[in-house]
């Protein structure tokens, strides 16, 4: 599958419209980038379930300073509109894999349910 490029205009609706979706956070000037590029390529490739998406940093300062965006590139994994991964460096080929194949085995169900049970807790604390 083609990777994405994203932008202020379309990020939200590609996270909601899309069951998993994966974003490197990079430059064209940063050598790590680059170097992770053709893994993040590959794994597109092998896992056409998955919607892969970039965000140049450069170009998108808006959406990288929203996340909290410090280091490149920084990866995201976002799963029925939940963020459960972020971490910056460039990942080698089997991390990569393994952060997917954990992603895809989450159960959903359980995860949303603590995410309401924790947002109803803190309601009451206000």
């Amino acid at each position: 599958m083609a990777t994405l490029e994203l932008n202020k205009g379309n990020f939200e609706q590609v996270v909601t419209d899309n069951s998993m979706v994966i974003v490197d956070f990079w430059a064209p000037w940063c050598g790590p980038c680059k170097g992770f590029a053709p893994v993040f390529e590959g794994a597109s490739e092998k896992h056409e379930d998955v919607v892969f998406a970039k965000v140049n940093t450069d170009d998108e300062q808006e959406i990288a300073g929203a996340f909290g965006i410090r280091s490149i590139p920084t990866l995201m994994v976002f799963r029925e509109k939940v963020l459960l991964f972020q971490q910056a460096g460039a990942l080698p080929a089997n991390a990569l894999e393994q952060v997917i194949t954990q992603a895809k085995a989450l159960d959903m169900a359980q995860v949303h349910k603590e995410i309401a049970e924790r947002e109803a807790s803190g309601a009451g604390d206000a």
